[in-house]
């Protein structure tokens, strides 16, 4: 490694924070003012280490005697060969070193939807929060109108959305370089409304034909939805791996399947949501046949008969228990 030589300064997750150039060695590196790179870490010392060549003309950072060394690899080394990809930490700073010929990685294809930043996907977003969360007040509202109640529900729902948003905005500052908070908003409000317009015809379908599936495994699909939005969330953090995103997504998907059938089977003894259709909507939507009585009176007898076994069943089980002891 010939010089120029370049110092940089890294953060954990490995991005340079900060970067030096040095024409010629050594370099003397420590808290102290004395030194050609200085550090702003109370656990470096004044003169912690020096950057030279060693006997045979390899780069190496050499320990000046401090107590908490020069590490690399989790080991504390007097000291280290380096490389352009070597990392050595010296207190909690992490450092690399590079010269003017080390390679680079191409240039990448922007990606960016720069066109969804800043206010019009925030305004966007907050307008599909606010319709949601009122649509779904109006839906399940048995009092009479009141628009302070609504405007409350509303502005709660726009402050936890705002909330949930700047948690993964900090992530994406933290992890992505950009906060891209109002992008979040509209995943958000895009998810909720995907799944209030999911609840909302599963209930239609399920009434107007009878399909009680839409309403005992509906929630699978609301999981599915979420878990879609959590997926886009990443995917605007860290655009590169939309692959690896996508499986965490679909095992995430699955995860949540199994505890939430697994806890109806505790909580029920059935992997349903509920035992029966619980949807009740004006008699113009039904699309189903009517049934007649005696149909009704022949599935009730059925249902008697699956009923008056299982009493017996376990009548003849407590019977059995009490001769036992």
């Amino acid at each position: 490694m010939t010089a120029p030589y370049y110092i940089e300064v890294l953060s954990r997750s490995g991005e340079v924070l900060h970067r030096q150039r040095f024409d010629q060695l050594p370099v003397h590196i420590g808290r102290g003012y004395h030194n050609e790179f200085i550090l702003d870490d109370a656990h470096t010392a004044e003169r912690h280490a020096v950057l030279e060549l060693d006997a045979d003309g390899h780069l190496v950072m050499r320990d000046l005697g401090s107590q908490n060394g020069v590490v690399h690899l989790g080991k504390k080394l007097p000291q280290v060969p380096l490389s352009g990809s070597t990392v050595v930490r010296l207190g909690h700073t992490r450092l690399r070193v590079r010269n003017a010929d080390f390679p680079v990685p191409p240039e990448l294809a922007d990606t960016t939807m720069h066109a969804w930043e800043g206010g019009v996907p925030a305004l966007a977003g907050l307008a599909l929060i606010a319709l949601f969360t009122g649509v779904d007040v109006a839906l399940s509202d048995a009092e009479s109108f009141n628009a302070i109640r609504y405007l409350l529900v509303v502005a709660s729902g726009l402050g936890a959305g705002m909330v949930w948003c700047g948690v993964w905005a900090l992530a994406n500052r933290l992890f992505g370089g950009h906060a891209r908070f109002g992008r979040h908003l509209f995943i958000l409000g895009s998810g909720l409304i995907a799944i209030g317009a999911w609840k909302t015809i599963s209930s239609i379908l399920a009434y107007a034909w009878s399909a009680e599936i839409f309403t005992r495994y509906g929630n699978l699909v609301t999981l599915a939805l979420g878990c879609g939005m959590v997926f886009f969330h990443l995917l605007t953090i860290l655009p590169r791996h939309p692959r690896r995103l996508a499986v965490m997504s679909g095992l995430l998907v699955a995860a949540g399947s199994v505890l939430l059938l697994m806890t109806n089977y505790q909580s029920t003894g059935r992997l349903s949501n509920e035992l029966y259709m619980s949807v009740l909507l004006p008699p113009a939507v039904r699309q189903s046949p009517d049934h007649t009585v005696d149909d009704f009176m022949l599935q009730a007898g059925k249902l008697k008969s699956q009923a008056d076994a299982a009493k017996a069943k376990t009548v003849k089980a407590e019977l059995d228990d009490d001769d036992g002891d």
